[in-house]
């Protein structure tokens, strides 16, 4: 049976016999996340835990070029005091522990740059499908000179462990599909779009169609054993990121195309 589909433009979302699917639309600014984009999301996992009738949940993004590139970096723009820079990451934090507590298995469809936010946000999925052209990473330190926050290096450690998590961040690399299928920020890779779309599909009626109860206990199973630091424990280094001189010229020059010039405070 079908649902029909609803959207706010840039996130599309339908059911289709038990599988929801949720579609990042911003193709013209590589998927780039709005806060509303974030929240929708979030609202869309409550509903699936109160509805029985849907068995799997898939994530992708529209277009050949991004899964999602992370959030909409002029956003950032009305970023004035520290209590913005905490807002903001309690707002991330909320919207990805959400998603991570959404009781179905949730997939990630990934072609093209899954970076940054779009990165945190399959970090928390639980199977992540990609092509030969994706590529996953968090090149902060080469774009915004901001950080992580506590629950997503959380996650990132515990796909990649720490010294990977430390030479993807360190060096602002983006990891090609063969080396993500390696390390496991892939589970499996496809040729292309229409193949992954396909196959998504194929895997989402897969595990729709096994014990319910089995795939919710072992999927919180798993969240309990993988601590994820609170965003209170790392407060202090957000505020050290996000209120530094660095961001707000990483910002500057990523919204103008030029290269930042770091100064270290």
């Amino acid at each position: 049976m079908n649902a029909p589909t609803t959207a706010n433009e840039d996130l599309l979302y339908s059911v289709t016999d038990g599988i929801a699917r949720i579609t990042f639309n911003r193709p013209q600014a590589r998927n780039a996340m709005t806060f509303a984009m974030y929240d929708r999301m979030a609202e869309i996992c409550t509903e699936i835990n109160g509805d029985r009738s849907i068995k799997a949940l898939i994530l992708t993004g529209a277009g050949d070029k991004a899964f999602a590139s992370g959030t909409d970096i002029s956003q950032f723009r009305a970023f004035k005091t520290a209590q913005d820079a905490l807002d903001y990451e309690a707002r991330i934090d909320r919207v990805l522990g959400t998603l991570e507590q959404c009781r179905v298995p949730v997939i990630a469809a990934i072609a093209g740059a899954c970076t940054g936010g779009g990165a945190g946000i399959a970090a928390c999925c639980d199977l992540r499908i990609g092509t030969e052209t994706t590529r996953i990473g968090f090149p902060i330190a080469r774009t915004l000179g901001n950080c992580l926050s506590m629950s997503n290096i959380s996650r990132v450690v515990s796909l990649v462990g720490p010294a990977r998590a430390k030479d993807m961040i360190f060096k602002a690399r983006l990891v090609e599909a063969q080396e993500a299928l390696s390390l496991g920020l892939l589970n499996e890779i496809v040729p292309d779009v229409e193949t992954l779309q396909r196959r998504a599909d194929e895997t989402a009626k897969l595990v729709a169609s096994h014990a319910p109860i089995t795939l919710e206990a072992t999927k919180e199973a798993v969240r309990r054993i993988r601590r994820t630091l609170s965003r209170e424990e790392g407060e202090d280094l957000i505020l050290k990121a996000y209120m530094s001189e660095d961001f707000r010229e990483g910002m500057d020059a990523f919204l103008n195309k030029r290269t930042p010039v770091w100064k270290g405070k």
